[in-house]
């Protein structure tokens, strides 16, 4: 059977794409990674149903198609981790099983994923695909919501593509916890998420289309006051989050979604805190800072 993408809304054909006809536990052919990668560049975000896969798996398909960074971006110690660096641990569990309580660190730190951003923007070079697999999900809620920062682009009036186009955003873990009023840091941890600059208009390097580079992430924009640029951003998120540009994924157990944060940002959304929800992560690095690429 040969690889089929087709997009899931005929409305939006170049936002999120459907796969069929590939089993991603196995060795990809070079042609399915070409095609994935031409996808990729095509849609901004690909659904894979029914993909059983393990860890290894997962690890061994990512690989395939780049470098994988660390899962660096959380405050989970290594001695308390439940699975190894190449994962990120996207679930209210410990590393016995065990549901966080409520008001766990780990767990309060980790609420800023319903925040919209763009995975590890708060790092020098940040990243570039993220494939998250469904391992066990919630009866109701806890849906992911993608949002197609290339048509927020296009959307904008000519005066404001002019005005952010050159613009330098900070971009630090620090600023997004504190939107929801946790500032529970270590002094090694606010060191570690320093702010960071990136692009606030990033040009694809395959495609050439412009997108917004937005996130919760984002706190400042370098040459601004403080309260007019996060009041500037705050508009822009607004703008880029309105519903013709979202879509809203319901997970079935073992879907792997997969999306380039160069052209999108995402968020998770609520779920009952006491019933699991167990993702996993796979992340390639950029390679380069979004400095280097306009």
């Amino acid at each position: 059977m040969s690889v089929d993408i087709h997009p899931i809304d005929p409305a939006s054909p170049t936002f999120i794409g459907e796969v069929s006809g590939i089993d991603l536990s196995r060795k990809l052919t070079d042609q399915e990674v070409s095609a994935i990668h031409a996808a990729m560049d095509h849609f901004g975000v690909l659904i894979f149903h029914d993909q059983h896969l393990d860890d290894e798996q997962q690890i061994s398909f990512s690989r395939q198609l780049g470098m994988l960074e660390e899962a660096t971006g959380d405050i989970m110690s290594v001695k308390d981790r439940r699975i190894g660096m190449a994962l990120n641990d996207i679930s209210n569990l410990d590393k016995n099983g065990e549901l966080l309580p409520r008001d766990d660190r780990r767990r309060l730190f980790g609420l800023g994923n319903m925040l919209w951003h763009s995975d590890s923007s708060f790092k020098e070079v940040p990243a570039k695909y993220s494939m998250l697999s469904a391992r066990k999900i919630p009866a109701t809620g806890g849906n992911t919501e993608f949002a197609d920062m290339r048509a927020a682009y296009d959307a904008l009036e000519d005066e404001t593509k002019a005005e952010v186009h050159d613009l330098i955003c900070l971009h630090s873990q620090i600023y997004s916890r504190g939107v929801l009023g946790f500032d529970d840091f270590t002094d090694e941890e606010r060191a570690k998420w320093a702010p960071v600059r990136q692009r606030l208009v990033r040009r694809h390097p395959t495609t050439g289309r412009l997108s917004l580079y937005l996130a919760s992430h984002a706190g400042g924009i370098e040459g601004w006051p403080m309260p007019e640029a996060r009041s500037f951003l705050r508009d822009l998120n607004e703008h880029a989050t309105q519903r013709q540009f979202v879509y809203a994924h319901v997970w079935r157990p073992w879907d792997l979604v997969m999306w380039d944060n160069r052209v999108t940002m995402h968020r998770a959304r609520r779920y009952d805190p006491t019933e699991v929800r167990d993702l996993r992560r796979t992340t390639l690095t950029n390679e380069v800072s979004s400095l280097a690429q306009i």
